[in-house]
C-alpha cells in the first residue's frame, strides 16, 4: 500500500514538473494592430525573436501612410540610423541625391528661388530668414535634453504660447513670413495650432543635422518598397480585419476583428490616435490616456500628384528638392515618373487642408493647376492626370501625424510611450524624438517589441512620476536687455526690449493678408485665403 502510494506521489510531481517545463517552453504569442511602418516593425522584431505573431490591418492594403511620391528623399545615417539600418538589412537600393535638391527652392510670385539666388536677388527675405533660423535655433539651444523639454519653468511656459505668437514678435517682413508659415505648416500644422515648445523641441532634435543630411539619398518606389519587405518576411498577415475589441485578463488578450477573435499573451497597439480611440478596451483606459485620444493636434495635410508628359519648369538642375512657395502651391518638390514625363507632388497643409474639406477631389485639382499654369502656361497642356490622398478626412487618422498644440505637452509628453498592462503601443506618435516621420514609425515598433519582450521576463512599466512645475513668469516680465524671453522672441534692440514690455497680442481668429510692397492693403477672394500665404 505503502509503495503504491509513493508510486503516485512519483506520477503526480512528475505531472506537475512537466506542465511547467511545457508552459516554460511555449512559443510567446503577441498580435500587433496595424499594418502601416510602426505594426510591421514590431511585428518582425517579435518575429524574429521566435515570436508567434499575428499582423491585422483594417485596410485591404499594408503600409499606413506612405506617401504619394513615386520615389522619396530620404536622410543620411546620421539623419535617419534606423531607417538606414532597415534599408541596409533588406538590400534596398537608394540613389546618391543630387546636390542641387539638397538645401530647400523658393518659389516666390511665381518665380524659382535658390538659397543662393535669393540672397542675391531678395537679399531682404534672405535676410529675414537668417535672422528667424538664428533665433529659432537659440530656442532650440535653451532645451538640454529633448527628451525632457519642459524641464524647467521658463520651457515649460514655451508650452502655453502657440508659434504664431511667436513670429508675429519677430514682425518678419511678409513674404518670408509666408514661406516660413508655409514650411511650418507642411511640417506639422499651422503655425497658430502649434506649441512653441514642442516646434522648438523638434528643432533640438535636429539641430546639427543638415538639410543637406535630410535629403541625403532617393529611394526609388518611396516608403511602399520599404512597408513591402517587410510584408514579405511576416508569416501572418490579415487585411481588412478592423479590430473592434480589447479585452485583457490575467492569463493573456482577446482582440476581436468583425466576427473573429485572436489570442495572444500581449498586443502592440501600432495605430493613430483616432483609431484607437473607436477601439473598446476592457480594463478601459484611464482618463489621461482617453483625454489624449480626443484632445491631442495632428497636423492635417492633403497630398496631391500632378502628372505631366514633360516638364513644362524649369531644368530638374532649378526645381527640385523641396520647395515653399509664397503664391499657393503649398509645398512642392518636382520627380521623374517611373513611366516617362514628370511629376509634382504638393502637400497642401494646416488651414487650408482643413478649408479644403468640402471641395471635390477634382476641384482641389483645377485651383492648384490653375495656380500652376499661371507660373507655367505650357501646364495645361502637358498635364495628364492627378492622384490624391486626404489625410485631413480620413477617419481612421483624423489629419496627418502628431503635432502637439498649446498646452499638450504638458499634459500628453510621452504618455504612449509606456505599456497598459498586456498592450504596448507604438506609431510615430509614440516616439519623443521623432513624430511624424519614418524613423520615428521604425523607432516605434522596435521600442513596442521590446517592451512586449520585456513583460514577458515580468518586467513592470509604472507611470514616472513627474515633480509639478511652478508656472513661469509671464513673457511681458523681462527686465533689462538680453533677457531669456527678449532674445527668444527676437530681442536684443530697445525697441524690442519695449516690446516685450507690452502684453503679447491675442492670435487673431484670422490672418490679416500680406501687404504689398507698395503699402496697398490687397482685398483678399476666396482663394486667396485658401491658398494664400498667411
Amino acid at each position: 500500500m505503502a509503495a503504491a502510494w509513493v508510486r503516485l506521489c512519483a506520477l503526480v510531481l512528475i505531472g506537475v514538473s512537466s506542465g511547467a517545463a511545457l508552459a516554460k517552453d511555449k512559443t510567446p504569442s503577441a498580435i500587433v494592430v496595424g499594418g502601416g511602418l510602426a505594426g510591421l516593425t514590431a511585428a518582425y522584431e517579435l518575429q524574429s525573436k521566435g515570436w508567434q505573431v499575428t499582423l491585422l490591418e483594417a485596410k485591404s492594403g499594408m503600409g499606413g501612410r506612405s506617401g504619394l511620391a513615386t520615389s522619396e528623399w530620404i536622410g543620411n545615417s546620421k539623419a535617419q540610423p534606423v531607417l538606414n539600418q532597415y534599408l541596409d538589412r533588406f538590400k534596398l537600393e537608394t540613389l546618391p541625391a543630387p546636390e542641387f535638391v539638397r538645401t530647400p527652392g523658393y518659389l516666390i510670385d511665381g518665380e524659382y528661388f535658390s538659397a543662393t539666388d535669393l540672397a542675391t536677388k531678395q537679399p531682404a527675405t534672405a535676410e529675414a530668414l537668417k535672422r528667424y533660423e538664428k533665433t529659432l535655433d537659440d530656442l532650440a539651444r535653451s532645451i538640454d535634453d529633448p527628451l525632457k523639454p519642459q524641464a524647467n519653468s521658463t520651457l515649460f511656459a514655451l508650452d502655453q504660447i502657440n508659434v504664431s505668437t511667436w513670429l508675429d514678435k519677430l514682425q518678419l517682413p511678409a513674404t518670408a513670413r509666408q514661406l516660413v508659415n508655409q514650411q511650418i505648416r507642411t511640417r506639422y500644422d499651422e503655425p497658430s495650432r502649434l506649441s512653441l515648445l514642442y516646434f522648438a523641441q523638434q528643432n533640438r532634435v535636429y539641430r546639427g543635422i543638415s538639410d543637406r543630411d535630410l535629403r541625403a539619398a532617393r529611394l526609388p518606389g518611396g516608403s511602399p518598397v520599404l512597408a513591402q519587405a517587410f510584408v514579405k518576411q511576416l508569416k501572418t498577415i490579415k487585411t481588412s480585419s478592423p479590430v473592434t475589441a480589447i479585452v485583457q485578463d490575467k492569463d493573456g488578450v482577446t482582440v476581436k476583428a468583425g466576427s473573429v477573435g485572436y489570442q495572444a499573451d500581449y498586443v502592440v497597439m501600432a495605430v493613430p490616435l483616432r483609431a484607437l480611440a473607436k477601439i473598446q478596451m476592457t480594463p478601459g483606459l484611464d482618463g489621461q490616456h482617453l483625454a489624449a485620444l480626443k484632445g491631442t493636434n495632428y497636423g492635417w495635410r492633403d497630398q496631391l500628384m500632378l502628372k505631366f508628359k514633360k516638364p513644362v519648369w524649369e531644368s530638374r538642375a532649378r526645381m527640385s528638392g523641396e520647395i515653399f512657395s509664397n503664391t499657393g502651391l503649398g509645398m512642392l518638390w518636382i520627380e521623374p515618373a517611373l513611366k516617362g514625363g514628370a511629376n509634382v507632388v504638393i502637400n497642401l497643409s494646416g488651414d487650408n487642408a482643413r478649408l479644403l474639406q468640402a471641395f471635390g477631389d477634382k476641384q482641389m485639382v483645377d485651383q492648384v493647376l490653375i495656380r500652376l499654369h499661371a507660373f507655367y502656361p505650357q501646364a495645361r497642356g502637358s498635364y495628364t492626370g492627378y492622384e490624391i490622398k486626404r489625410y485631413s478626412t480620413d477617419a481612421g487618422t483624423g489629419g496627418a501625424y502628431l503635432a502637439y498644440g498649446p498646452g499638450q505637452i504638458s499634459k500628453y509628453w510621452r504618455l504612449w510611450e509606456r505599456p497598459v498592462q498586456r498592450v504596448a503601443f507604438a506609431g510615430e506618435h509614440t516616439d519623443a524624438l521623432y513624430p511624424g516621420t519614418l524613423e520615428g514609425a521604425l523607432r516605434s515598433g522596435q521600442r513596442a517589441a521590446g517592451q512586449v519582450q520585456d513583460l514577458l521576463a515580468g518586467k513592470s512599466f509604472e507611470p514616472e512620476k513627474v515633480a509639478p512645475v511652478a508656472a513661469a513668469p509671464a513673457a511681458n516680465t523681462s527686465k533689462g536687455k538680453g533677457g531669456f524671453f527678449s532674445n527668444l522672441f527676437g530681442g536684443g534692440s530697445e525697441q524690442d526690449d519695449k516690446a516685450d514690455k507690452a502684453p503679447v497680442k491675442a492670435e487673431p481668429e484670422k490672418h490679416e493678408e500680406a501687404k504689398h510692397e507698395g503699402g496697398k492693403q490687397e482685398q483678399p477672394g476666396f482663394f486667396s485665403r485658401l491658398f494664400g500665404a498667411l
